[in-house]
């Protein structure tokens, strides 16, 4: 029995990236980004389950990058959808019915440029499916994780709701820079860049400090700065695994 625990947390995974997307498809990203968070948090405890209970399977495995395939990939693109319609002002593909005739928002001149936003999904993709016959990325990642990309794609939506500010909006609501957003965000997913993994093997310092100073630092961002500090987060974390890989020459 204790050996489907795992596979449980998980399918608790994929359940709350399912309702993710059809809240997002709802243009609900607020609550949306609460059911990524959620399913993350389930990411997180299924293999420290495995661990804890001694039952890695392969099975818990590619369940796992399927799951995080809707929660931290589809989601992600979903989102990325929706702000480029925002940012747009249009409503891509919707239909509304008046009387017995049904009118498209094509016929108002809505934009193809939202769809630009599923390269993120495409990449997530891409990415699961390299990580599932990479025997090279156990201690460490090539590439940005999908949950981290998710992460930083789900706060936007946040900020502009829960921290609204002229500036914010300027930025998050601009074609270019949503575009730019996702060309670097289905790069990094990719990306030949070895990033450290967030895997305690033990508690004592040594071996740790990377991790540890992270953590740390994470928290005194998200206190100070709430949602704007997610981004800045994901970006800290690109940034100290390039430094740790540089001065020691691997992931510390």
């Amino acid at each position: 029995m204790r050996k489907h625990i795992p596979n449980f947390v998980t399918l608790l995974n994929l359940f709350s990236g399912s309702v993710a997307v059809v809240l997002a498809v709802q243009d609900e990203l607020e609550l949306a980004a609460i059911f990524v968070f959620l399913g993350i948090i389930f990411d997180f405890f299924d293999g420290f389950a495995a661990r804890i209970l001694r039952v890695p399977s392969e099975m818990g495995l590619q369940l796992d990058s399927l799951a995080d395939m809707v929660t931290s990939g589809l989601v992600p693109g979903i989102v990325m959808f929706q702000l480029f319609n925002r940012a747009l002002g249009t409503q891509t593909f919707t239909w509304a019915l008046e009387g017995s005739a049904e009118q498209s928002a094509i016929d108002s001149g809505a934009s193809l440029l939202p769809f630009v936003g599923f390269a993120i999904t495409m990449g997530s993709a891409w990415r699961l499916a390299r990580f599932n016959i990479d025997e090279d990325q156990v201690d460490s990642f090539v590439g940005l994780p999908t949950p981290a990309n998710a992460l930083f794609i789900l706060s936007l939506p946040l900020i502009l709701t829960y921290q609204p500010s002229v500036w914010a909006e300027n930025l998050i609501l601009n074609k270019w820079f949503l575009i730019a957003i996702t060309i670097a965000s289905t790069w990094m997913l990719n990306a030949p860049v070895r990033l450290f993994a967030l895997k305690f093997k033990h508690f004592q310092l040594k071996g740790n400090r990377l991790r540890i100073f992270f953590l740390l630092l994470s928290l005194v961002l998200l206190l100070g700065l709430r949602f704007t500090a997610i981004p800045l987060i994901i970006v800290l974390y690109v940034i100290l695994s390039l430094a740790g890989n540089t001065r020691e020459g691997q992931v510390v």
